[in-house]
C-alpha cells in the first residue's frame, strides 16, 4: 500500500508560513529540546566545491516528542549570479518519526532555512538581550541582515536601527527596507564601530573570514548575536571578545567548536579547550545563567542546527493540516 506525499513549491511555502511569533516559538522549542537531551543530531555533512565556487550542507535531527524529522539540503553556488540564477538553493524532506516514511517534500530553495535562522536570532535576543533595546545594529546587508532585524524587532521592539556593510549603497538599501517594513528610523553608518557603540543589540550576518567586530568595541549592556560563521574558514567576532563577555552562549557546543566563533577563539588561544560554554537551550530552560544584569555583555554564537530544520519543517506541516495547498502524490 502506498501513502500520500505532499510537495510544496517555494511560492506555496511563502504563502503558508512567514516570520512571526509562532515561528520564533517553534524554533525555541528546538533549543529547549536540545538542552533536555535525547535529540539525535549528527554532525553537519559539508562539501566545499572550490572548483565550481559552491558549497553543500546536509543537516538533520530527530527530536523526541516530534511526530516528524527533517532532512535538509542547502546549496550555495556563488557563480550563479553571472548566469542570472539564484546563489542559494535546496530542499527539505519531512519523514515520519514512527515509520520513516516520506510525508512531505518542501522545494523551498532555502526559504525555510532563512526563516528558522532569523527565528533563532530572535530566540537569542529574547533570552540574552537587555530588557529594553532602543537601538539595534546589524553588520551585513544581505537577506539575513534584514530578516535578523525583523525577527529581533518581534521580541525587542527597538525604534532605531543602524546598518553597516562594505558596500554603502547596499547598506542604504537595507536600511531603507527596514525603515519601511518596521516603521522605524534606520540609517546606514560609515563605520561598523559606530553601529556597535550606539546599539544594545547587534547581529553579525556576514561570510567574513576576518573579524568584523573588535573586542574593544564591546560595552556594558550589549548583546551580540553572531550567525555568519557556519564553516571552518569563517570568523566574524575577534577571538578575544569571547573572553571579555560576561556570558558566551552556543547554539550547539560541538558545532561551535568546529564551525563557529568558538573555533577561532580556541585556535587563537583565547578560550580553554576544557572550558565548556553554555548552550542557548540551557539558558532558555533555566539550567544555566545567561544575562545576569542590564550591564552584562553577552554573545550568542549561532551555527544553525538540524533541530531547527526539523522544528520549522514540522511547523509548516502542521500549518498545512486541513488545507489542500501543494501537490499530493501517491508513493
Amino acid at each position: 500500500m502506498g501513502h500520500d506525499i505532499r510537495v510544496l513549491t517555494e511560492a506555496e511555502l511563502r504563502a503558508a508560513v512567514r516570520l512571526d511569533p509562532a515561528t520564533v516559538d517553534v524554533v525555541e522549542r528546538a533549543f529547549t529540546a536540545l538542552a533536555k537531551g535525547g535529540v539525535i543530531m549528527p554532525p553537519i555533512m559539508s562539501m566545499d566545491l572550490e572548483a565550481v565556487n559552491g558549497e553543500v550542507d546536509v543537516k538533520t535531527a530527530f527530536i523526541p516528542g516530534f511526530d516528524h524529522f527533517a532532512l535538509k539540503v542547502s546549496t550555495g553556488f556563488f557563480g550563479n549570479a553571472k548566469l542570472g540564477l539564484p546563489s542559494l538553493g535546496g530542499l527539505m524532506v519531512l519523514l515520519s518519526a514512527q515509520t520513516g516514511a516520506v510525508v512531505a517534500v518542501f522545494l523551498d530553495n532555502g526559504y525555510l532555512t532563512d526563516l528558522r535562522t532569523a527565528a533563532a536570532g530572535a530566540v537569542a535576543a529574547r533570552h540574552l538581550a537587555p530588557a529594553t533595546v532602543d537601538t539595534a545594529g546589524v553588520i551585513g546587508t544581505g537577506l539575513q541582515a534584514r530578516l535578523q532585524m525583523k525577527a529581533a524587532h518581534l521580541v525587542r521592539p527597538f525604534t532605531r536601527c543602524l546598518v553597516w556593510g562594505r558596500d554603502r549603497d547596499k547598506a542604504q538599501a537595507c536600511a531603507d527596507e527596514l525603515s519601511l517594513d518596521l516603521g522605524i528610523e534606520a540609517l546606514a553608518v560609515p563605520e561598523a564601530e559606530q553601529a556597535v557603540a550606539e546599539s544594545q543589540l547587534v547581529v553579525t550576518t556576514t561570510p567574513a573570514r576576518e573579524p568584523v567586530l573588535r573586542a574593544e568595541w564591546l560595552h556594558p549592556g550589549l548583546h551580540v548575536t553572531a550567525m555568519g560563521s557556519d564553516a571552518e574558514a569563517k570568523n566574524e567576532i575577534a577571538p578575544e571578545a569571547l573572553r571579555h563577555a560576561d556570558a558566551y552562549i552556543c547554539d550547539r557546543v560541538d558545532q561551535c567548536r568546529a564551525l563557529g566563533e568558538l573555533r577561532s577563539a580556541l585556535e587563537a588561544g583565547q578560550w580553554k579547550n576544557d572550558d565548556r560554554p553554555v548552550e542557548l537551550g540551557e539558558v532558555i530552560s533555566g539550567a544555566a545563567p545567561g544575562r545576569r544584569g542590564s550591564d552584562d555583555i553577552t554573545i550568542a554564537d549561532l551555527t544553525g542546527t538540524g533541530a531547527q530544520d526539523t522544528a520549522i519543517a514540522s511547523h509548516v506541516f502542521g500549518a498545512l493540516e486541513g488545507s489542500d495547498t501543494g501537490t499530493v502524490i501517491r508513493a
